[in-house]
Parts: C-alpha cells; structure tokens; sequence
C-alpha cells in the first residue's frame, strides 16, 4: 500500500515538473503567407523561425501556419494560436495589419509582431527592412547591364513598399543610364509561380533584357533563364540557384536577429511596442554574391553604393528629385524624411503610366 502511494505520489510529482517545463517554454508563433519551400520572402522568415529554435534551444517552442490567405483566414488562425498559448505571434505580411490588430485586443497579454504594416497598440509592434536601399544597388546593376535599355518590374501590390522599391531602383538606373525606362506590370499576389511567370514573359516580351521582381518565387528567374540573355535579380533571398546567370544578384532578408532578440525580450519581460526598419546598415538587408556575369567596374561601383548606404553617408531618396507629374519632392542635397517614404503613394518623374487604385 506504502509502495503504491509513493508510486503514485512520484507519477504525480513527474507530471507536475514535466506540466511546469512545458508552461516555462516560450511558445512563439509565425503567420506565413507563402509556402516555407517558396524560396523567397516566407522562405527566409521560416529560416528566422528556425533560428530562434536553435539560439534558445528547449527554451522555446515555435509554431507555424504557412500559406494564409490576407483577410478573415489570418484572424482565423492567429486567434487560434493565442487560444493554444502562444506568448509572441510574428505576422508576416502587410495584409494581416488589421487582423493582428483585431485579433490583439482580445489578447492583451500576448504580444505581437507585424512586418512592414504601420499599426500598433501596446500589445503590437510593427518591423520592416529598408528593402529600398537593395532596389537602389540593383537598379545601378541594372541601368549599366541593359542594352535594350528597357528595364522590367514584376510589382505584387500598388503598396508603399512596393512603390518605393520601384522609384528607388528607376531612381539609380537611371543615374546609371539616362536612356533607361521602366515597364511595370502587377501581377497582384505575393505567390503565384504562373502569374510571376507570365508577368516576366509580357516584360520580356515587350523588350525588357533586365527584370526585377518584387514577388516571392523562383519563377520569374525560370522565365528569363528560359529565354536567354535576361538579367534577373533575387528577391528577398538569395535564389542562387540561378546564378551566374540570370541571376546576378539579390536582396536577401535576414530577420533571424530580430526575432531572436524579440523573443528575449519576452522571456525577459523586456518587451514593449514600438517600430523597427533597419537597411544594409543593421544587416536586416543583404546583398547577395554580385556574380560575374556582371562587368568587373560595374561590380566595383555596386558594392561602393552598398557601403555608402551602410554607412549612411549616402541616402537612396536625395535630392534633386521631382514627382511624376513635375512638382518637386526633393531639393538639392535634401533626403526624405522616414514618414514620406513610409506612405510613399506615388512615382518619381520618369516612370510611366499610373499606380493602380
């Protein structure tokens, strides 16, 4: 009897420890809305997720939805990982602003996480990367490396983002080449391999030897590898695969130090709202291996531009620089201010045709 009560005392005892470690682990949990396998924006935020699995070890869980649609699906499922006890919820994409903020009033105790939204409460804070200081390089590579001097750009969505990745990459081809223009096409998804394909095969099409993407799959690297001498550039990782060539350089997103550092915060009741967008500086932003593909002083006045926006000496929207429809923006020497380029809502001069509605 003795035997079964200590038996018994001790299953208990074991379960209690192991019911307290699991309650001690910080549960952290990722929206996605691509594939972890997309090889481009969820791809690099899945390595992110990996990576605070390794710094902290038995210390957290991660947990994750992939492929979540913007809208009443991503409310769905973010309330549903605050009901299975997450502690912080990383929502990566710009669609699920309004969802994270409703889904964040009804759970004020745990925290969350939205990139490149503008939407915060106490319990959200908002990250993003200065995409735009990549578009800047790419734009120089591409203004020297076209013949054709047509430039095409696979936009996702008419967002600020988007827009002013667009406007930095004409900006700095055009410094690189006066004769440069510019033939968008949007292709409205972050994912959609035939859809990016088809928009890449329209620019090519349409004369484009160069095209930039600003969507999240290998395809349009396919497209241009398929039709021969179309220089491509590797959206937000380093979609190597495609190098030397068509692909000849990336922008590569690199978000495990942010959520490493968020989780910790967590863990030590450190955390608090608030907005961060760090460039090539912070190493948020990468620029991925210039191939050889592209001339020797070519590369050479890429990697300069790269450190002068690293070191802020030089800044990827100064003056002298006017709207689309001529009315000045930026004088001589002046650099727009973080609010302007945050709700950037229109083209630089020399862009043609109009921003969605």
């Amino acid at each position: 009897m003795k035997f079964t009560k200590l038996l018994t005392g001790a299953v208990l005892a074991l379960g209690l420890a192991t019911t307290a470690m699991a309650q001690d682990k910080t549960k952290v949990g990722f929206v996605f809305v691509g594939p972890v396998g997309d090889g481009g924006w969820t791809y690099e935020h899945n390595k992110g997720r990996l990576a605070v699995e390794e710094h902290f070890g038995d210390k957290v869980e991660t947990v994750f939805v992939e492929s979540v649609a913007e809208g009443p699906d991503s409310e769905r499922v973010m309330t549903q990982m605050a009901l299975n006890g997450a502690d912080l919820i990383f929502t990566t994409s710009f669609g699920y602003m309004d969802p994270t903020i409703n889904v964040a009033k009804k759970f004020p105790n745990v925290k969350f996480e939205h990139a490149t939204g503008y939407k915060q409460a106490e319990n959200v804070a908002t990250y993003s990367a200065r995409f735009y200081e990549g578009r800047a390089i790419q734009g120089h590579i591409a203004g020297k490396m076209t013949k054709s001097n047509i430039i095409g750009y696979i936009g996702s969505y008419p967002i600020p983002e988007v827009i002013r990745g667009i406007n930095a990459a004409f900006i700095h081809a055009r410094k690189a080449n006066p004769d440069v223009q510019f033939k968008i096409v949007w292709a409205y998804t972050w994912f959609d391999p035939a859809k990016e394909a088809d928009a890449a095969k329209v620019l090519i099409e349409q004369g484009a030897d160069v095209v930039l993407q600003h969507t999240d799959s290998t395809a349009p690297q396919a497209a241009a590898q398929e039709a021969g001498n179309v220089v491509t550039f590797g959206q937000a990782s380093d979609m190597g695969q495609y190098a030397p060539f068509p692909r000849v350089s990336s922008i590569i997103d690199d978000w495990a130090p942010y959520y490493i550092a968020r989780t910790q915060a967590v863990m030590d009741g450190t955390w608090t709202s608030g907005n961060t967008w760090d460039g090539i500086g912070a190493g948020m932003v990468g620029i991925g291996k210039i191939s050889d593909a592209v001339p020797a002083d070519v590369k050479a006045e890429a990697l300069l531009l790269k450190a002068s926006l690293a070191d802020g000496t030089y800044h990827a929207f100064t003056g002298p620089l006017n709207k689309q429809d001529g009315t000045p923006f930026l004088a001589e020497g002046e650099v727009a201010d973080d609010g302007t380029l945050a709700g950037m809502n229109f083209y630089v001069e020399g862009i043609e045709g109009d921003i969605p509605q």
